[in-house]
């Protein structure tokens, strides 16, 4: 059975295609590092991949806002492929920069599947630093998401200075009825943060860590999950095995990782 094929975005100030390749391989995935200039002059195709990674980093520098560059740069020039992309069943995930370029093209939240408009914003902390921890997240299991099928709970690392979830009050409330937010920073209990910090890292409106559209095909998140691609990762993973180990329990703790976002993209492109 053929792969699927993976597109990671790689540009100027893109830090994370080498993980996020990675991330696709342990999901049985072929993955190519894609530099975006190669789509622009037509060296490489986007009709070749099924899957498309906007990776995270600070694109551009982040200079005019974060992922704004890289948005303007992308829609200007294939704008129209990454449309047509999108309208022939294919998966997009936007990681942290990746999550920031994707509300400013337009893409999420898609209402009425209108993936042109800009209705959310992901802007500064509300701390007013960098942020670089990591945080556990309850998943919406009435989201139409595909990426986070089975998922009920999950940790993953942040590390964004603008990463604040930020609509008016009738946009957050349709991504709600229409289960478009997909996960919400959470306590240690799993329930949601309410807004406490650090839990919830950035002060993101109603907890919002990620979204997807209506379709479940294009999803965005501030953590990485590329970056926990074994339990090891987990930065508690070694206590909590020696925790096991004294209770004689022989599970490896923190089994759940990042990677099952991947292997949920490749189980349903293969179909």
């Amino acid at each position: 059975m053929n792969k699927v094929k993976a597109l990671i975005l790689t540009g100027y100030g893109l830090n994370c295609d080498v993980e996020t390749a990675h991330a696709c391989e342990l999901a049985g995935m072929a993955p190519t590092r894609i530099h975006i200039n190669a789509l622009i002059d037509g060296s490489a195709r986007l009709d070749d991949f099924q899957l498309m990674v906007f990776i995270g980093g600070f694109s551009w520098g982040d200079d005019h806002g974060a992922g704004v560059i890289q948005a303007v740069r992308m829609k200007t020039h294939i704008g129209d492929q990454i449309q047509s992309f999108i309208e022939r069943g294919n998966l997009v995930l936007g990681i942290c920069n990746g999550f920031q370029v994707l509300v400013n093209l337009g893409l999420l939240p898609g209402f009425d599947h209108d993936y042109d408009r800009r209705q959310v914003a992901l802007t500064y902390n509300d701390c007013g630093n960098f942020r670089n921890q990591w945080v556990r997240l309850r998943i919406n299991a009435q989201s139409p998401c595909i990426f986070t099928r089975g998922i009920e709970v999950i940790d993953l690392p942040v590390r964004h200075g603008e990463g604040k979830f930020y609509a008016e009050t009738d946009v957050i409330a349709r991504l709600e009825s229409t289960q478009q937010v997909v996960m919400q920073y959470a306590a240690s209990n799993g329930q949601v943060a309410d807004g406490r910090f650090p839990e919830n890292p950035n002060g993101s409106i109603l907890d919002i860590a990620g979204i997807c559209d209506p379709t479940g095909r294009i999803f965005g998140l501030m953590p990485h999950p590329e970056a926990f691609n074994y339990p090891a990762n987990h930065p508690d993973w070694f206590r909590e095995r020696e925790l096991n180990r004294r209770q004689g329990k022989s599970e490896d703790p923190f089994s759940l990782t990042g990677i099952r976002m991947f292997q949920n993209a490749a189980d349903y492109l293969s179909k």
